[in-house]
């Protein structure tokens, strides 16, 4: 048995030594048979366990024989055959003409109006805070004192995952807030910015998800002259050191006393009075002091401390500095309209 496993060796040995190589096709098929992955070699390793105890090592060096000198064919003619060929191939390369232009992206505009408003508020002592974006109803609701009878925890505003009632898409980031209440003590001071989802009609002013940026500041003595003082450096940093801004009461339930606040956008042209409905003025943000219950539900005592709270939507604010009339054309990828923003930071 031992002489008919080392006879199959010396034909394998024999035949590669014989086979003749003089196009790249042939050496591709050599390559294919004797060197590669499944090559014919490698499956006679496979045979040693047949061969005699005192010739094992005698077989095992023939192998490895046949081996190398299928290896040192390849690539000798592996050599010979790329050097023949480079004399006709070779292309002159002139290393001074110049490259081709390489096509240059361009910032999103919901991100670059995100980033101005995270640097205007890290200037002045907030973090970013992330968190999930699939919520439990405690943190999304509960958590800021929304009543289990509030229009948002119905279905017609809300997505819910599937077969579940306490699992939805957030409907703002404020349950960031409500995880950094739970896990941090204060002074708190974050910007939460992040994608949100509602169960809304998809129009050219509304659409079923889009980005909002909160802020959150507690800590002992705050007052909504603090609150106010914040937003009008905000606004004077995002539209103009000139821009004077109005808070009108409103109502949240996580906020008491709540407000809307408004820029002077102006009436200097049509758009102005189409966007103001001629007054000038335009609604920003929604804010208020954060609502004891608030701080309660979130194992902050509310007598010790205090805190406001901001929220506001970011493709509104793209929408006004790029004068963008259509909220759809944020989310269809559309590279003839995002090309526009490039060079914007």
């Amino acid at each position: 048995m031992s002489s008919e496993i080392f006879d199959k060796v010396q034909r394998v040995l024999t035949a590669l030594q014989e086979q003749n190589i003089e196009r790249a096709q042939d050496l591709e098929a050599f390559r294919v048979k004797y060197v590669g992955s499944k090559n014919e070699i490698k499956a006679l390793f496979g045979e040693i366990k047949n061969v005699a105890n005192e010739r094992k090592k005698e077989f095992g060096q023939l192998l490895n024989d046949v081996k190398q000198a299928a290896e040192e064919k390849y690539n000798h003619w592996k050599e010979k055959l790329e050097g023949e060929s480079g004399g006709e191939d070779d292309i002159a390369i002139d290393l001074t003409a110049p490259t081709a232009a390489i096509p240059l992206g361009s910032r999103h505009p919901v991100s670059i109006i995100l980033n101005r408003i995270i640097h205007i508020f890290e200037r002045i002592g907030f973090t970013v805070a992330e968190e999930r974006e699939i919520e439990d109803d405690w943190h999304n609701f509960t958590a800021m004192n929304t009543p289990e009878d509030h229009p948002a925890r119905d279905m017609q505003d809300t997505f819910y995952l599937k077969d579940s009632t306490n699992e939805l898409l957030r409907t703002h980031t404020s349950s960031v807030q409500a995880r950094i209440m739970k896990n941090q003590k204060p002074p708190i001071r974050i910007i939460a910015p992040g994608r949100v989802y509602r169960n809304e009609t998809i129009s050219s002013r509304s659409h079923c998800q889009f980005h909002q940026v909160e802020g959150l500041y507690i800590d002992k003595d705050v007052s909504f002259a603090d609150l106010k003082q914040t937003l009008l450096y905000f606004a004077r940093e995002m539209y103009g050191p000139k821009t004077d801004i109005r808070l009108r009461p409103s109502f949240f339930p996580f906020t008491e006393p709540s407000a809307e606040m408004d820029v002077y956008w102006g009436l200097n042209n049509e758009d102005d009075y189409r966007i103001t409905k001629g007054t000038g003025w335009l609604e920003i943000l929604g804010c208020g002091m954060v609502d004891p219950n608030v701080l309660e539900n979130c194992g902050i005592d509310p007598d010790v401390y205090s805190g406001f709270a901001f929220g506001m939507g970011i493709e509104r604010q793209a929408m006004l500095q790029h004068k963008i009339t259509d909220i759809r054309q944020l989310f269809q990828n559309d590279t003839r309209f995002l090309k526009q923003f490039s060079g914007v930071i």
